[in-house]
């Protein structure tokens, strides 16, 4: 069987060749980000996302794995009964591969926040999977892990996005 030649396209050196990732990354860290007093805006997350589609933070010893509804639905418990007050994720740098209709963006971010009155900040690693449907491309998956000791971020994930301000 004869595959056709088609090669997988890195946008780490041509941010501008596929802009939707990053747009859609910078839309998903403003619909979870809020200052005190504001509130975030959880639900334009379902527009990111494929039906079924997960959320899976893997920074401690057993996976929280979350459908977009779960995911919303605890972290605006915390918000609403006054646990989380403010929270704020961007990302810092990204390598993004495509083939076809499949993508994946390997993002490093940095989070600050107050929860229960302590003030917290930290970093790590997001991996993120993209489909391209029918109405264009969407978010199937993304898992994350926090930096803690013994895990830092690694020097080649250390750079600056091309395109960051």
């Amino acid at each position: 069987m004869t595959l056709p030649n088609q090669r997988a396209e890195s946008t780490s050196a041509r941010p501008e060749q596929h802009p939707e990732f990053e747009r859609m990354v910078a839309d998903f860290f403003r619909s979870v980000s809020f200052e005190e007093g504001e509130k975030p805006n959880y639900k334009h997350i379902h527009e990111l996302f494929i039906e079924g589609g997960k959320l899976i933070k893997n920074s401690l010893d057993t996976p929280e794995i979350s459908s977009v509804d779960e995911f919303i639905d605890s972290r605006q418990k915390s918000v609403d009964a006054g646990d989380l007050t403010s929270f704020r994720e961007i990302e810092r740098a990204a390598i993004t591969e495509v083939f076809g209709n499949i993508a994946h963006r390997l993002s490093t971010y940095e989070k600050r926040g107050r929860l229960k009155g302590k003030q917290f900040e930290g970093r790590g690693v997001i991996s993120t999977q993209f489909i391209k449907t029918p109405s264009g491309w969407r978010m199937s998956s993304m898992a994350w892990d926090d930096e803690r000791p013994g895990l830092t971020l690694p020097d080649r994930y250390e750079y600056e996005k091309a395109s960051a301000p």
